[in-house]
């Protein structure tokens, strides 16, 4: 099979791919966009935020594989083929860094950690001493595929209090998960101390947490924000934490990235800030699923 590995919008993926392919995946043949001399021969494409034309003539075209978790850059092409699979590159190895990205930050927000940082930069001893126990604080991991599940299952074996919220009831539901779904969003979110999204980019998704949204929530409900830009009214939300109805933020995703010097969440004394690194592909791992993907083709 002959692939394109495309390297657009800052995403620099041939220099870091291109060799990994050709150690681990001998049979699959990959090439730059410019050394494409017959599109119909294409048949599949490895890339993240692909130019408008790219798909043009790629009429033998079978699967368009994404370098991260989310695809919306991909579906919005418009030489896209509709008729085309595109697939998330989803290997064990992504889930667990989102599960333990999501375990540091989830404590970090019961155990009030933001408030101890503050406190060693001035040289106070100030000891909390009440509401430690994870059985307390009920932690609702908002959209439930390959990496909420994950997510939850990590959570659980810390002792915490997991719900999930999805569209449709999973398929199976996941043992000690509190299931919610398609209706049930609002008594999922009055549940929840602390609102962890993993939620794919849609048209659906696009501004769903703003200040109605966030209201929500309990008093003193903190968000962990690991889904994509453009989910969050930035601005809904520092009104929210200004206002003290959330206790904290924790922010790896941003309307627009990099997120701009000057803007209020990189100061924010209730935000913590991180800079898109939930979880970063192991290039192996990505291209033996690729591998695994295209032989079931």
């Amino acid at each position: 099979m002959r692939g394109v590995i495309t390297t657009t919008g800052g995403v620099e993926l041939w220099p870091h791919f291109s060799g990994v392919f050709a150690e681990d995946a001998p049979e699959l043949t990959v090439m730059q966009r410019q050394d494409v001399h017959d599109p119909a021969q294409v048949d599949f494409v490895f890339t993240f935020i692909p130019p408008d034309d790219l798909f043009e003539g790629m009429t033998g075209l079978k699967a368009i594989f994404s370098a991260g978790a989310g695809t919306d850059a991909i579906m919005a092409c418009p030489s896209r083929p509709a008729h085309v699979p595109v697939y998330r590159v989803e290997d064990a190895d992504q889930a667990l860094q989102m599960a333990g990205f999501a375990a540091f930050h989830v404590l970090w927000h019961h155990r009030d950690m933001g408030r101890y940082v503050a406190q060693q930069a001035s040289g106070e001893w100030a000891r909390r001493v009440i509401g430690l126990s994870p059985a307390y604080r009920r932690v609702g991991v908002l959209g439930f595929g390959h990496m909420g599940r994950a997510i939850a299952k990590g959570l659980i074996g810390l002792g915490y209090p997991v719900a999930g919220y999805s569209r449709r009831a999973p398929d199976p539901a996941e043992p000690g998960v509190e299931h919610f779904h398609g209706d049930g969003l609002d008594a999922f979110l009055a549940r929840t101390d602390i609102l962890v999204n993993v939620l794919p980019l849609t048209e659906a998704t696009r501004g769903l947490i703003d200040a109605g949204f966030l209201s929500k929530l309990p008093q003193g409900a903190a968000l962990v924000q690991m889904g994509r830009g453009g989910q969050v009214v930035e601005d809904d939300l520092i009104a929210q934490l200004d206002s003290g109805h959330l206790s904290g933020a924790s922010m790896d995703v941003f309307e627009t990235e990099p997120l701009p010097q000057g803007h209020p969440l990189w100061t924010h004394p209730k935000v913590l800030v991180t800079p898109h690194v939930a979880s970063i592909p192991e290039r192996r791992f990505v291209v033996r699923a690729i591998r695994e993907r295209l032989s079931s083709l």
